[in-house]
């Protein structure tokens, strides 16, 4: 039972980055409202393609105007966040079943029910509060924080523990974590940026091609008084200082990173922490190429997408690099 666990576990970890990929395309596709309600669609369990039902919902949601295509990016994501849901509560009665095993975790699988729960109740809001941006970026990060739990579940698994360690390492678990919290950030700034439909607000590099100045009171206005929030309510401005500030973090994160993997790659005597440390920059390197591309190319969607799951999985190598270190400390 214990390998099938951890089998399980991994396919429910590979299924999670698939619905954080779909999640990501159907944000940049601007597919958010193509199903009005939750968890239906226009009042159907699935995208309405009869004359008939397609006349229905045009009737019950008048102020909305069905498109297929937005509608089947919508539900099939949904789809898919609803197995994954399931996955996770099969894995969490698994190790309910079998606590009394002293190499089976509960509190992880407890959390990520728990955690899965709250982020359908995000997506549910997400939709009936019509996009609202803090709503958004939230379930943007839930997702990215039950990836992480899974991570950390499956670590958990197939990781056996180190009596006394990696010496050289003592002390930089919590250098690990400044990265960690530094790279958290920056991920929400990015979830903030596609919230608001900031990314094409800011053309040109390093800096953005429009004269107005910067304005940091307005990157975290909370616009509250609107009915709907697709495409944006904030001005040219403030999402233009969103996206310029997501790139200035961007630049922190960088430095903060390679100084951090470089002084615990040079430090630390363990193969497994150097390639940990190896693993976090090459993911960076990648997911900065990805992001100069996206603007030099003018925010075309397939590598706008592939800049989302960049940082899915650098956040990932980061996690795995903080539960080494934690293991060997």
């Amino acid at each position: 039972m214990y390998k099938n666990y951890k089998n399980w576990v991994l396919a429910t970890g590979l299924l999670a980055l698939l619905v954080v990929g779909l999640g990501a395309y159907t944000r940049l596709s601007d597919a958010g409202l193509g199903c009005p309600d939750w968890p239906g669609c226009y009042g159907f369990l699935t995208v309405p393609k009869h004359e008939a039902d397609i006349a229905l919902a045009a009737q019950s949601y008048p102020d909305m105007m069905f498109e297929t295509a937005k509608a089947w990016k919508e539900m099939i994501h949904r789809y898919f966040a609803g197995a994954l849901g399931l996955l996770i509560l099969a894995l969490f009665v698994l190790a309910f079943v079998k606590r009394h095993y002293s190499n089976t975790p509960v509190k992880l699988p407890l959390a990520l029910l728990l955690l899965v729960i709250f982020q359908a109740a995000l997506g549910m809001w997400t939709v009936t509060m019509n996009l609202q941006p803090l709503i958004v970026m939230g379930h943007l990060l839930g997702g990215f924080s039950i990836l992480s739990l899974i991570t950390l579940l499956y670590l958990r698994l197939t990781t056996k523990p180190i009596e006394g360690g990696d010496s050289s390492a003592k002390g930089y678990f919590s250098l690990s974590l400044v990265a960690l919290a530094v790279l958290v950030i920056q991920i929400a700034l990015g979830g903030w940026l596609a919230a608001n439909y900031a990314a094409p607000h800011c053309n040109g590099l390093p800096l953005c091609s429009y004269a107005q100045p910067f304005s940091l009171s307005s990157v975290f206005q909370l616009p509250l008084e609107h009915s709907n929030y697709e495409y944006g309510v904030l001005s040219q401005q403030a999402r233009m200082s969103i996206h310029l500030l997501h790139r200035i973090w961007a630049l922190v994160t960088c430095i903060v990173l390679a100084l951090i993997m470089w002084r615990i790659y040079s430090q630390a005597q363990s193969a497994k922490i150097k390639h940990c440390t190896v693993s976090v920059l090459v993911a960076l390197l990648c997911q900065i190429s990805l992001g100069l591309a996206v603007v030099h190319w003018h925010f075309p969607l397939g590598v706008a997408l592939a800049h989302n799951l960049m940082a899915a999985i650098l956040l990932l190598t980061m996690v795995r690099l903080c539960y080494y270190l934690k293991a060997r400390t």
